[in-house]
Formats: structure tokens, sequence, C-alpha cells
């Protein structure tokens, strides 16, 4: 069965496809395609070109207009006659199976959309058995409404008794069909498989949590790259995988801290995204398990990213999607290292926007906001990091006395 990995070719290049909406104007499709084009890099592949097209939805025969598809493929047959293959076209939405089949038919080479090329980078970075079998389910579920397309070379062998016997045809019974049935059967058993695995490891990993003994967990959260594997080597002296790639970290990674004799566990999680996968929520549910159970969040944010306050919006409703909305939390604002603004004009009036704000100001606007549970940090040049120790044990201490009132906070005997 087919599989859309691209990560066995690391010099391919890739056209990236968005829309422009009513409820998405250029501006927003501009950041969307930029973030398309850090995952295609994580995943490996040059982006050369971006299209784009303003429409009310997309098409739900080919996603964007056939005119604007006639243009894509004739920018790919223009650099193949200067013999500059274009190895993949990387649409910003979920194609549904027909929008597929129909495109790749039109443009005649690979056809990704944002779904697949997170699918594939989950599946690079997956390195512990639950990871890769998180990955695994994920994909085939993904792959099984769209296993029609993966056989369509079958479908001119087979005569049938619909009328005409043509392509589509409703009594159309070939072996495109029969191959098609019996894929749907494997990945239907597969996935039974997977389910009953993670509901095995899920177990194991129940047993382990009740044995860490009677400790506040806090859980790192936040957009993908904005530093939370960073943070967790720094506070936990960990060895915690971090890269500036997307999702560099799949597995969650949990260790015992101690901050003036009082313990707790700090646990790194995967990074959301903008339009991620409903299948990979599901599948990484026990992942999200580290979440659910903590008794503090620690939302990081990149506040060197243009885009950070929809980040913070996209990480906010996916908690709230998961029920942890109303966990206590704080939020951590990191990278301010790399913060870049212009000084506005004393007699400067023109509306504050991303690059007329000072970082003064920005910490000024949320600490009124997020009162004592809001810090501004450099994990990377360790600035500001004593005071996120302070706030983390003031905040954790305050959960300790309310979750244990008659337990002290020593743990002598305590081994994670």
């Amino acid at each position: 069965m087919k599989e859309f990995v691209i990560s066995e070719a690391k010099a391919e290049t890739a056209v990236l496809v968005g829309l422009v909406t009513k409820g998405q104007d250029e501006a927003k499709t501009k950041e969307y395609l930029d973030e398309l084009e850090f995952l295609a890099d994580t995943a490996g592949a040059v982006t050369v070109r971006r299209f784009t097209q303003k429409m009310d939805g997309p098409s739900s025969v080919t996603y964007v207009g056939s005119g604007k598809l006639g243009e894509i493929r004739k920018y790919i047959e223009d650099e193949a006659e200067e013999g500059r293959e274009v190895g993949m076209v990387i649409f910003d939405d979920e194609l549904s199976a027909k929008q597929m089949r129909n495109i790749e038919k039109e443009l005649k080479v690979k056809i990704l959309d944002r779904t697949s090329l997170i699918l594939d980078i989950f599946a690079m970075r997956a390195q512990t058995a639950e990871a890769k079998t998180q990955v695994e389910l994920a994909q085939h579920r993904y792959m099984l409404p769209r296993l029609q397309r993966l056989w369509t070379h079958l479908e001119r062998q087979g005569g049938g008794s619909g009328s005409g016997g043509g392509k589509g045809s409703v009594g159309l019974r070939g072996p495109g069909e029969t191959q098609l049935e019996m894929d749907r059967r494997i990945i239907l058993q597969r996935i039974t498989l997977l389910k009953q695995r993670l509901a095995d490891i899920e177990k194991q990993k129940n047993t382990q949590r009740k044995n860490r003994g009677r400790l506040i967990r806090v859980a790192l959260v936040g957009y993908t790259n904005v530093g939370k594997s960073t943070l967790m080597n720094l506070l936990a002296k960990s060895d915690v995988f971090a890269e500036n790639k997307l999702f560099a970290t799949l597995d969650t990674t949990v260790r015992k801290m101690v901050i003036d004799n009082l313990p707790f566990l700090l646990a790194d999680t995967v990074g959301f995204i903008r339009k991620l996968p409903t299948d990979l929520v599901d599948s990484f549910k026990s992942t999200l398990d580290e979440v659910r159970e903590a008794d503090l969040l620690l939302h990081v944010v990149d506040i060197s990213h243009p885009d950070f306050e929809e980040q913070i919006a996209v990480v906010e409703n996916t908690l709230k999607d998961l029920g942890c909305a109303d966990k206590p939390s704080m939020i951590v604002f990191n990278k301010i290292d790399a913060y870049s603004w212009v000084d506005k004009e004393p007699d400067d009036l023109t509306p504050p926007t991303r690059e007329n704000v000072t970082l003064d100001e920005l910490k000024r606007t949320w600490m009124a906001r997020m009162g004592d549970d809001c810090i501004f940090i450099s994990a990377r040049e360790r600035q500001n990091i004593d005071e996120l120790r302070d706030a983390m044990y003031r905040r954790v201490r305050e959960l300790h006395v309310q979750k244990y009132p008659y337990n002290d906070f020593l743990y002598e005997n305590y081994e994670s």
C-alpha cells in the first residue's frame, strides 16, 4: 500500500498552494504558507514557488479553480523543460480523495496536503514504540477514506455489469475494486491492532503514574517550535532533543524537579499547530494525557514570532478541546532575545501593532492582564530563569498545599 512519505528524497522541490477567502485575508494566507514552507523544510523539501487564489472557499473538485490549476501545471511543465523537476505540490488544507485524484490527474506530480505533510514529519520524528504506534494509527486513519485513489490504475482493467462498464459505473466489479476491498479490510484490522497496542501501553503508563508518588505535575504546553524542549533541558537538567524544526519532540518526557526542597514533576509535551489533523489528536491521546493530568500548565510562547497571539489562541482552543481550559496555568513568553521592534516617537499616535510595540509595552500589557502568572524569559540566553523558578515554586507550593494539605514537602525516599 502506498504511503505519503517524502523524507527519503531530501532534495525534492515543492510548490505550495493556498487560498485567500473571506475568512482568511492575504496576510493570513501568507502566514499559513510561511508555516507550510517551514513544515516542508522540516520534512526535507525545498520550496520553489507559491500559488494563491482568491475564492469564496475551496473547490470540491480541484481545491483551486481550473484556471489556477492550469497555471500551476504550466509552471511545472516549464520547469521540467529547463531541467528543474518539481517533485510535489503541497496544499495548505486537507484534501479529499476526490480532490487529490483530480489534481494528480491534471498536474501529474506527487500531491500532498498539510495533513499528510505533518504525518510524514511525525513519522520521521517518532522514536519510542508508543510514538511510532500513534503515528502509524494516524496514517492508517488518514489513508482509509483515500484508498480508492490508490487503485485508479486498475479501474480500466475491470469490465462489469454496469451500464457501459465505464469508469465509476455502479456495477463495476473489476480487480481494482477487489484489491480496494482487500486493502480496506487489512487497514481496518491494522487499526484495531494498533488501538489495542496503544491501550496496553496506556495501562503500563497509568501504572507508572501511580508510582510517581504524591507530587504536583507541571506540563509544558505551547505551539510547536516555541522552545519547550530547550526550557525543559534548562529547568530539569535534562537531555531532551531540541532544534529549530517543527515537532522536534513527539514523545512526552517527564523529569523530577526540585526547587528549594520542593519536588514536583515536569513534562515536555508535543507542540500544537494550526489545522492540527483530528486523526493526530485522537492517535496521540495517551501522550496528551500528561496535559490532562497536569496540575499546572506552563504555556510557552515564542514572543519573537510575528503572529504569537494567534498561536496562543490555537493552543488555548486545543486545550479547550482536551478539556483542560480551566486548569491553573502560567504563560511564559520565551525568546525575548529575538524580539525586534522599532522605537515609537513620543508623539506617535498610530494604533499599536506588532511592528511598533516595544517589549516593555508588551510586558506591561500582558502582566496587567495575567498578574503574577506571566513572565518573560530567554531559555537560550538564560535570561530571567531565576524569576521563572521562583514563580514556579510559588504556584507549585500553593497547589501542593491545596491537594495534599497533610503532606510535607520533603520526599527523601522518593524514587522517580
